[in-house]
Parts: structure tokens; sequence; C-alpha cells
């Protein structure tokens, strides 16, 4: 939302002035004199003030034509996990067996209540829960090497059988006895210079990577876990440490294909065209009528644009690529100025 009120405008421009760190994420500036939006904390010589306005979301600046500063990064600084919030994650990481108590975090120097309004805000959920997520997967991967459901149990911080029982079959659908032959689906987050996005993965690789503020993302999640007959949790594999590395190399301007396995639950049509759109060079766009064309199907550009329209792996299946018959921007989850934005990089560095 574009900030309108006068007392508002004046505090965000003094925070601005100032540096302020508490009102990072709180407004986004956009400079008109330059296109470009920041963050509070941005250490770039400051605009005056009739060049400036705020909004509450860096979607909303990028819909309206700014692009993010390359020294303040808005869309990745504003969306990322604090720095005592990312140690907290470290500690789940390296103790993925143990409950992580609030008497730990203290004794790290780290605030439970911050830790948990911010897992509320960017997950959805509690520490706690992540902190579960990440213990059931643990033990699921260890179920599936043929360890017992009682070792288990214990080996993951659970203080009896029962209580392992039900918080495995709350995220999992099943008991740990009849679940070693189930699929499970990992979601993880990552930040990148359009913000933040989340990343899901099978054993057989990535089978979603979308951005967190995508229309329907919560449809896709549902569709997806019908479609893989799996939950989603919170977790981590290879696949999504490799994904991870390489959307970083994308737009870091060094990686033009992506290697990593991916997973893509659909009809053999909805397969034909993704697999359509992955052989569209970087830097070089199509439009719905040439995808069509190039499959051999020139009449079916509805149901290839609708096909497009299904894509969950954002990125890697590159169905920014597509654009209008006109030239136009046309339909992008993300959002058209991050299609814009997506395109120009890739011609940016295509020569590189």
């Amino acid at each position: 939302m574009l900030i309108t009120e006068k007392k508002k405008i004046d505090r965000f421009y003094q925070a601005l002035l100032d540096r302020e760190q508490s009102y990072v994420g709180i407004f986004f500036v956009g400079v008109k004199t330059t296109s470009i939006f920041c963050i509070a904390t941005c250490r770039a010589r400051k605009p005056k003030y009739e060049n400036v306005e705020f909004y509450t979301s860096f979607k909303e600046a990028l819909d309206n034509g700014y692009r993010p500063c390359k020294i303040c990064k808005p869309t990745e600084n504003a969306n990322q996990a604090p720095e005592l919030v990312e140690k907290a994650i470290k500690l789940v990481k390296e103790r993925p067996k143990e409950k992580i108590t609030d008497f730990q975090l203290r004794k790290h120097g780290i605030s439970p209540e911050m830790v948990r309004r911010w897992f509320n805000k960017n997950y959805g959920m509690t520490f706690q829960s992540y902190q579960r997520m990440y213990r059931i997967n643990t033990a699921f991967q260890e179920l599936k090497k043929g360890k017992n459901a009682t070792h288990a149990a214990f080996d993951t911080g659970y203080e009896s059988l029962s209580g392992f029982g039900y918080a495995f079959k709350k995220f999992v659908g099943k008991s740990p006895r009849k679940s070693t032959k189930e699929n499970m689906i990992l979601i993880s987050r990552l930040t990148t210079p359009l913000g933040p996005m989340f990343v899901c993965a099978t054993d057989k690789g990535i089978c979603l990577l979308e951005f967190v503020d995508r229309r329907m993302l919560e449809t896709e999640f549902k569709d997806l876990q019908r479609l893989l007959k799996a939950n989603i949790i919170s977790g981590e594999n290879d696949h999504i440490e490799q994904a991870k590395m390489e959307v970083k190399e994308y737009f870091d301007g060094k990686r033009k294909t992506f290697d990593v396995a991916i997973e893509t639950p659909g009809t053999d049509f909805q397969n034909a065209v993704w697999n359509s759109l992955r052989k569209i060079d970087y830097g070089e766009t199509e439009t719905y009528q040439q995808q069509a064309k190039r499959m051999d199907n020139p009449k079916a550009i509805r149901a290839v644009a609708s096909a497009n329209g299904c894509n969950r792996i954002a990125i890697i299946i590159p169905c920014h690529r597509i654009i209008g018959k006109n030239g136009k921007m046309v339909g992008y989850g993300g959002g058209i100025e991050r299609k814009r934005w997506l395109i120009d990089h890739e011609r940016e560095n295509a020569n590189s």
C-alpha cells in the first residue's frame, strides 16, 4: 500500500535519514528520480523529501516500476532472518535430535520471544512447531533406513513412544510403523534479490519453487500434497541445498542452466509444456504461439498457456520467458515486475 498519511511519511523519512534499523521491513522507499527503492538503513545518498514515496511491501514498490537498490538489497535484507534467528535455526540444524528450549536460547543470548514472533510472521508457525518438524523429518529418514520406532523416538528427544507416535502421525499422516514407504515433501525458505521464496523437495527432486507472496500459493501446496500423496513439513535434503546454491548463482549472473533434479507431478501434456519451457535459451523469450508451434501443436495455444500457469517451479522451469504476442509482459504468478526483472537480468548476463 502506498503511504499517504503525512505524519507517517514524515516519521518514515526521518527514519530513512537516521538509518533506523527498527524500520527495516516496515517501509520501502521509492526514489522517483532514480526509479530505485530501498530499506531504512540504506547507505546511499539520501533523496530529497519531495522525491520519495513509501510503500508497505517491496512487491508494491516493484509493481509501481521501482527496481531494488544494489546497495541495501531491500528484497533480501528486509526479509532475511535476523542474526539471532539465524543462530536459533543453526542450533536446530546442528542438533536435529534435540529440543532447543527457551533456556538454551537464552544461554546463547537469543530472545525466545523475538524468535517466536519472527517464525509466526515469516513461517506461519511457532518455533517449537518448526523444531518438531525437523525432528520428525530426522526420525522419518532413520525409519526408512531400518531403525525401529522406539529407538527413533528416544533418539530424537521424545520422552514417550506415544508422544512420538502422535506427533509423527500429525505431520506425516501415518504411524511410524506404516510410514516407511511413504513420500514426504520438505519445505525450506531462501532469500533472493526479488524477495523470499519457498522451495519444496521430495527424495526425487525439487517439486516447488515459488515467491512466498505468490497468488494461490496455498492451493499449490494442497495440490502438491494431493498429487504426491504426501504431507509438507519443514526440513532440507540434498536437493534443497543444491537448489539454494544454484538459485543464488543464477541471481549472481553466474548460472544459465540448472542441474538440480526436479519432480513435476502433472498430466503428460503439462509435462511436455514444462519441458518445452526449459528449451528456451537463457536471455531469450517466446510467445505462447511460438511455444505451441515448437511443440508441433500450433492450435493448442490456450492449453499451452494454461499449462504454463500451472508450473510450480519458478525460474528453474522458466515460464517467465513467455511474453505476449505484441511483446508485452503477460501473466506471471510472481508479478509482472518480477518477470520484467528476470528477463532484463538474463539479457544483461547472456553474453557473460
